[in-house]
């Protein structure tokens, strides 16, 4: 983030609370243009959020005020500068649900805590789409009012490019485009006066004291009932066990239930094949991050909607004829070369991470970042007093040096390697001592690469045993 952003956020933030700021905290981006950070006054915290891309600002911040009026547990917009890009938002802190279930799962086993909280997901889902759909202004959606002929014939052909062809998967593409255009037929037979989320997912629901709060509605619109809960149950990294998906299916009808004007027997008739077109956009998106764009990290969802596919062409029954489709889709199926995408190799690529002191030097066979470039923390007046307080070292790197700058600059060379690595990576950090700069960068990394890619992370520092970070 740009330092005339950063302070154009904190003088909206010092405006809007009139508190004194303590401190900032930037966030890694995520699949997004838009830039997020953490604002922390002496009373006050807020998330400031920086996009250029006006009309999406606009549906997120409408839609969030329409949300909060209707008592759904959405951020509050505190301020807005739109001459400036950028507004502030209620902080939900940083645990997402489909990290809180990486963490409590055991392999299948769900435990009844973490059922509960998917239910209470599932329960505001239901009250978005429909409560949250009354008065909505469709008008300013982004970048369609409605999920109609023309966004599902968008999401189809993103399959048929970055999926089917990069995969090899041979097609007759006039009669996959006459299937495609009798789908989203019967697609739109299904009743779609509601709010559509559309990317309904874990990770853009937050936890916060043990309750769901949701995010990125930004692209929300007109819509069937079905999708929503599909994005949810078929999220092919969230891998959700088949049980458990019919137990929360059954659980989203009761709550539909409550609603007697919703015809249930319509949302049962046309579900999978909302979770088809649903699993069929995400396909298309991991073939063009992981087969166009390289990132083979995307590869690996793969073999898990390659699993849940098998799964819903079972449950599929269309009142029209969709040969060509269905074939494809068998194929995929049957791949051999999907097959192998994706897979965990048998040994895992070795990730060794250290720390180093420039006095001793190294005899590296990898990347070298130098860290002496980064403001050094023994300098500060501050120092002897306070280097033993755990906080002190984080803070000073985050809100008074370019470290995390350096950073993101890092972990986007780290990541072309990682893509590119096969058996052996090494990364070292140095700095004069081999004590501060280089240990916080390089615990930073070590937890960067272990949060995002499946491989093994060994971290080492030259000159301590034991670091406080």
């Amino acid at each position: 983030m740009k330092k005339t952003t950063k302070q154009n956020i904190i003088n909206l933030f010092e405006q809007w609370s009139g508190d004194q700021l303590v401190s900032t905290e930037l966030i890694p981006q995520s699949g997004s243009y838009r830039e997020y950070i953490r604002i922390i006054g002496e009373e006050k915290t807020a998330m400031g959020v920086y996009n250029t891309d006006k009309k999406e600002n606009n549906a997120f911040v409408t839609f969030s005020r329409h949300f909060k009026s209707k008592g759904l547990p959405v951020a509050e917009i505190l301020a807005v500068d739109e001459s400036k890009d950028i507004y502030l938002q209620d902080d939900f802190g940083d645990t997402m649900l489909f990290d809180y279930i990486q963490k409590e799962r055991k392999g299948d086993h769900f435990p009844d805590s973490l059922i509960l909280i998917l239910k209470k997901t599932i329960k505001e889902l239901v009250r978005f789409q429909i409560e949250g759909h009354e008065g909505l202004d469709y008008s300013v959606a982004y970048p369609r009012a409605a999920f109609d002929k023309q966004s599902m014939m968008w999401d189809l052909n993103y399959f048929k490019y970055y999926f089917l062809k990069l995969a090899k998967i041979p097609f007759d593409e006039q009669l996959l485009e006459d299937d495609y255009l009798r789908f989203t037929d019967y697609l739109l037979q299904a009743p779609a006066d509601y709010f559509l989320y559309r990317d309904f997912q874990s990770r853009n629901v937050m936890l916060k004291d043990g309750e769901p709060k949701f995010i990125d509605y930004q692209g929300g619109r007109k819509g069937a009932l079905p999708y929503d809960l599909a994005s949810l149950l078929y999220d092919a990294k969230a891998d959700f066990p088949e049980a458990l998906r019919e137990e929360l299916l059954a659980y989203y009808l009761e709550e539909l239930s409550h609603y007697n004007h919703i015809d249930i027997e319509g949302f049962k008739s046309h579900y999978y094949a909302f979770v088809l077109i649903r699993m069929m956009q995400a396909m298309g998106a991991f073939g063009f991050r992981g087969f166009y764009e390289k990132k083979e990290h995307f590869l690996q969802s793969i073999p898990y909607a390659l699993r849940d596919l098998k799964e819903v062409l079972q449950h599929l029954d269309f009142s029209v004829p969709l040969p060509e489709l269905t074939t494809a889709l068998e194929r995929v199926c049957d791949s051999e070369f999907l097959k192998t995408v994706g897979v965990s190799k048998e040994n895992k690529l070795n990730v060794l991470i250290q720390s180093f002191s420039y006095r001793r030097g190294i005899q590296p066979n990898g990347f070298v970042f130098d860290c002496r470039i980064i403001d050094d923390p023994v300098g500060d007046i501050r120092f002897e007093e306070s280097h033993m307080n755990s906080e002190f070292l984080p803070t000073f790197f985050k809100e008074e040096t370019c470290m995390h700058a350096f950073l993101k600059s890092v972990c986007a060379v780290v990541d072309i390697a990682i893509d590119k690595s096969e058996k052996q990576l090494e990364i070292y950090f140095g700095c004069v001592g081999g004590q501060h700069r280089s240990v916080y960068a390089a615990e930073f990394m070590a937890q960067y690469i272990d949060m995002k890619y499946d491989v093994e992370v060994n971290l080492r520092h030259q000159e301590l045993d034991n670091v406080v970070a």
